[in-house]
């Protein structure tokens, strides 16, 4: 039973706590028919709640065996007073004590169950919330639900674009509750997860408005907010670092949410630190509030990456295609990642770069396998920020991919793609905190060099 539900069996309870005073008043009056109209009334009511715990709990609940006892009491007493025994102080006690039974069975035997309800948007960030999804689901007393959320990409206008969801794109193991059959704002659920912090301010894409975590946080008794990236750790008194990080710290996520989750300590002084000086508020009140709301606990991305064994791993026949050598032996797999900031950044020299790297490894592709993982935002973002950049960048993709020797992991499951690999190869982003947690080698690409 949710615990709201359990605060509405002690309310109906006490209600009939109330009606006790109330038949003892009619009864010192001598009104034995009032009395007995409120024992039939009080029976009814007691009927209900039996039947409304033993829905929820299940036949033979010693809650509910405590009810039947509490309404056969009524009924041996509307007979007595239709005798007329009438002694209103033992009829009293007589009632409060069956009641008394009923509300402690109702305290110690119904066991409260937690709901909790995972809201992520795209399947390539779930990550983000995994390991936290899979301790409330092997919780006996909890039950999860994961419920991914469609998203719009947002045109340069600022208008919704195309609608995408991605619900059948989540790892087999993960059960998904369709968002048109989860009725949150019916469910009150205990705790919310979510992993977009940006409500209406991101100008790439966007959730639906319902899902917005101002919305969110009034249907919940705790907003749970967990970064779908990881950042480079800075040091609480390296100002010029988080002058170019603290717009992650500002997000109406973070304000509107209950708790937030951060990769470390380090990044949780530095949050704290951000948020007191964009609240103009310094007093201990306030350092105190953000240190309760702000949580360095880690970030469950390092959770997956560490859990996900090479051996494991599914890898598609087209992939084996061509990572194989002839003898059945693997070559070596280079993680090529490119990002969002990088492109946009230098454009069309970032393209050239980019050529530069393919023809090279099309050159060695008898001894290396390049994996090329574009940042899963590129097209949202590129197509409508920079079209025409768009258009020279989705050429170089159906030439790599046309000519068939080298891999294109467009898949949401980026951590296949760090286990599979040997080592890392690409542009600085939250992708690399991640690899270097595997201890294999990282290398970062210079867009000034090229072959």
């Amino acid at each position: 039973m949710r615990n709201m539900q359990k605060q509405e069996v002690l309310g109906l309870i006490d209600s009939l706590h109330q009606a006790h005073e109330e038949i003892k008043g009619a009864l010192a009056q001598n009104n034995l028919s009032l009395a007995q109209n409120m024992l039939a009334e009080c029976q009814e009511f007691a009927i209900s709640l039996g039947e409304s715990i033993e829905t929820l709990e299940g036949e033979g609940h010693a809650t509910v065996s405590c009810v039947e006892e509490y309404c056969e009491a009524l009924f041996h007493i509307h007979e007595e007073l239709t005798d007329g025994q009438v002694s209103e102080n033992k009829i009293y006690k007589r009632l409060r004590k069956q009641l008394v039974k009923v509300e402690n069975s109702a305290k110690n035997d119904i066991r409260i169950r937690k709901e909790v309800v995972f809201f992520p948007y795209k399947a390539s960030m779930w990550d983000s919330l995994e390991s936290v999804w899979k301790a409330a689901d092997e919780d006996p007393d909890c039950d999860a639900y994961v419920v991914p959320i469609p998203y719009y990409d947002k045109r340069s206008d600022g208008s919704l674009g195309k609608m995408h969801y991605e619900g059948d794109e989540y790892p087999k193991y993960v059960p998904i509750t369709s968002y048109k059959k989860y009725d949150f704002e019916k469910r009150k659920p205990d705790v919310v997860y979510i992993h977009n912090p940006y409500d209406n301010l991101n100008l790439v894409t966007s959730v639906p408005t319902r899902f917005f975590s101002d919305n969110l946080k009034k249907h919940t008794d705790k907003l749970v907010y967990i970064p779908y990236f990881i950042l480079g750790e800075i040091k609480p008194d390296e100002d010029e670092k988080i002058e170019g990080m603290k717009h992650f710290c500002t997000t109406p996520g973070v304000f509107n949410a209950d708790k937030v989750i951060v990769q470390s300590e380090d990044m949780k002084q530095v949050y704290i630190k951000v948020l007191l000086d964009a609240t103009e508020n310094h007093s201990e009140g306030a350092r105190k509030y953000w240190d309760d709301k702000i949580l360095g606990l880690g970030s469950p991305k390092i959770d997956k990456v560490l859990n996900t064994k090479k051996e494991d791993l599914e890898v598609p026949q087209e992939w084996l295609k061509i990572i194989e050598k002839p003898d059945g032996s693997w070559k070596k797999i280079i993680f090529y990642n490119t990002s969002v900031g990088a492109l946009l950044q230098h454009d069309e020299k970032m393209l050239q770069k980019m050529g530069s790297v393919f023809e090279i490894f099309k050159e060695n592709q008898d001894e290396v396998a390049l994996l090329w993982r574009p940042h899963p935002l590129i097209k949202a973002t590129v197509e409508s920020m920079r079209p025409q950049l768009w258009i020279e960048y989705d050429r170089l993709v159906t030439k790599y991919r046309g000519e068939g020797w080298g891999i294109y992991d467009d898949s949401s499951d980026i951590d296949r793609a760090i286990a599979l690999s040997d080592a890392y190869y690409g542009d600085g982003s939250s992708v690399v905190q991640m690899y270097q947690q595997t201890g294999k080698p990282v290398m970062m690409q210079n867009v000034d060099v090229i072959a």
